[in-house]
């Protein structure tokens, strides 16, 4: 276990004996990371922070379900996701955007490194997605998740979420295109 290991579970440990100064300590530690997963999942930082909230809410109220078989930070962040997926699945009405994913047809020249986005400007671009593509290409090209656990966790068949991430895709391809020659555009001008 490495230091801030070490430290998060001494403050886990207060957490668990209900310190509110640790569970204080913990949240403020923990927060800017978890918003940053959060922000994945939601149109804005308003909503990125009331599932922020709801997760660490839920995270407490459920602190004796850690059983401590990976990673505490692991267990929050995947307490998180689930509460943004919880969120998305009230919120959402299941249709898929078609004329905001049309087919495209302008492939990507370039790749990400070489037309200058960084990791923030990619993530508001992702913001920008609509809620399903959104969610599906978080939890498959960020969290890491299956097209079969991404189903299950998002009501939709395994081919849905196949096809949603493509199509998800090709809206950030264009997106990134349409930025790129703007930026471009501009340099020239």
């Amino acid at each position: 276990m490495n230091i801030a290991e070490d430290r998060l579970m001494t403050i886990w440990e207060g957490c668990l004996k209900n310190d509110r100064k640790q569970q204080e300590q913990l949240y403020r530690l923990l927060a800017p990371r978890m918003l940053a997963v959060c922000m994945r999942y939601a149109t804005d930082k308003d909503e990125a922070q009331d599932i922020l909230q709801e997760g660490f809410i839920k995270m407490f109220r459920n602190m004796n379900n850690y059983r401590g078989d990976g990673s505490l930070e692991g267990w929050i962040r995947r307490i998180m996701v689930h509460c943004a997926i919880s969120r998305y699945r009230k919120l959402k009405p299941m249709v898929l955007v078609e004329d905001f994913a049309a087919e495209s047809s302008m492939p990507m020249s370039k790749s990400y490194n070489d037309n200058g986005l960084e990791a923030k400007d990619l993530m508001k671009l992702i913001q920008k997605l609509p809620k399903t593509y959104r969610s599906v290409f978080s939890m498959y090209a960020i969290e890491g998740y299956s097209h079969q656990e991404i189903g299950n966790s998002l009501g939709m068949t395994e081919l849905l979420s196949r096809t949603t991430l493509y199509r998800a895709r090709n809206v950030l391809k264009e997106m990134i295109a349409k930025l790129t020659s703007r930026e471009q555009h501009c340099l020239a001008g």
